[in-house]
This record gives C-alpha cells, sequence and structure tokens, in this order.
C-alpha cells in the first residue's frame, strides 16, 4: 500500500463517541503494568472498585505486583473490552493510564469504607481475604490517559475520565526499509 492510500484511509477513519466511563463500569479487573526496584516488568490484574475516580485494589504480597505498587508508587493500568466481543482484535476498546499509588492504612475511615464497597462489589471472597495480613489496600490514582475505541479513533483523557482532545495528530505511515 501506497503512503498516499494509507494517508487517505487515515482521514476516511471517522472517531467512534467515547464511551470510557461505559468500559470502566462493565469492568469488574484491571489490568496492571508494575516494574520492581530494578526495573524488571510486571504484569498482572487485581479486582477493583472506583470511588471518587480513584481505583482501589485489594491485594497481596504473595503477588510480585504488589511489592511493586506500594515502594515504586507508581504503575500503569489498563481497561480493556473482551476479546470475543470486539470486532477487530487490532483495535479492540481499551483505556490506559499512567497511575501514582497509594497504600490505605489498615482499619482506618478509608479502609472501612473501600472494603465495604469492595464487599459489595465483589461479594464473600473479600470478608475471607481482608483479615488475612498479607493483604494491603491500594489507591490507583489516574494521572493521565489515553482511550482507544477503533481505527482513527484515540483520545487523551484526564484523571476525572473526561476526555480531553482526539489524537489525530499522529498518522500512520507506511514501513520503512
Amino acid at each position: 500500500m501506497s503512503t498516499h492510500n494509507t494517508q487517505q484511509s487515515n482521514k476516511e477513519a471517522k472517531p467512534i463517541a467515547p464511551k470510557v466511563k461505559e468500559l470502566v463500569t462493565n469492568s469488574k479487573s484491571v489490568i496492571l503494568g508494575t516494574i520492581d526496584a530494578e526495573g524488571n516488568p510486571n504484569s498482572s490484574y487485581a479486582p477493583f472498585v472506583n470511588i471518587d475516580n480513584k481505583f482501589y485494589i485489594l491485594v497481596s504480597f504473595m503477588a510480585r505486583h504488589t511489592k511493586n505498587l506500594r515502594d515504586q508508587k507508581k504503575a500503569s493500568m489498563m481497561f480493556i473490552a473482551d476479546e470475543s466481543n470486539s470486532k477487530q482484535i487490532y483495535a479492540r476498546e481499551r483505556l490506559t493510564f499512567d497511575v501514582t499509588t497509594t497504600q490505605i492504612e489498615r482499619d482506618s475511615d478509608q479502609w472501612n469504607t473501600v472494603v465495604e464497597k469492595l464487599k459489595e462489589t465483589h461479594g464473600k471472597v473479600v470478608e475471607v481475604i481482608v483479615p488475612m495480613e498479607d493483604f494491603i489496600l491500594i489507591a490507583l490514582n489516574p494521572v493521565k490517559g489515553s482511550y482507544v475505541n477503533g481505527f482513527g479513533s484515540a483520545y487523551f483523557v484526564n484523571e476525572n475520565l473526561d476526555v480531553l482532545e482526539h489524537r489525530n495528530d499522529i498518522n500512520h505511515g507506511q514501513k520503512q526499509d
């Protein structure tokens, strides 16, 4: 395909109306990207609750990502549409965020509020794991994000899950040899 044809295809791609909050609301877990003290990457996931656009996860130190989240104070999180519901595997709907992390003090008012919301959202399993000392509560605080819901349909998103602008400044070009 020539560069001209590729650029023409990009111009024809119409942005799809963003449904950022709907994607988050329909998700029960978040995919996490973390790094350890030596810079080694780790990916994982955790069930979450969203309270006032902060995302809370209850995670165990038996998982590598827990220490990374607590110690490094930054990570990436992603919500992504189920493959089986996606029309095009290369253009799955997704929301990614750079986040800062904060450990919530056990038995604080904030801890108790979030744990109650976790119980409402995820059921009795939360009652089982909350007393376990290896579980800690982490807040994922969004900094900046990106939402994609199709070819030519990518947006910048702020910490409040509001769409800022369409990312139309980058065109796909032909691969250079």
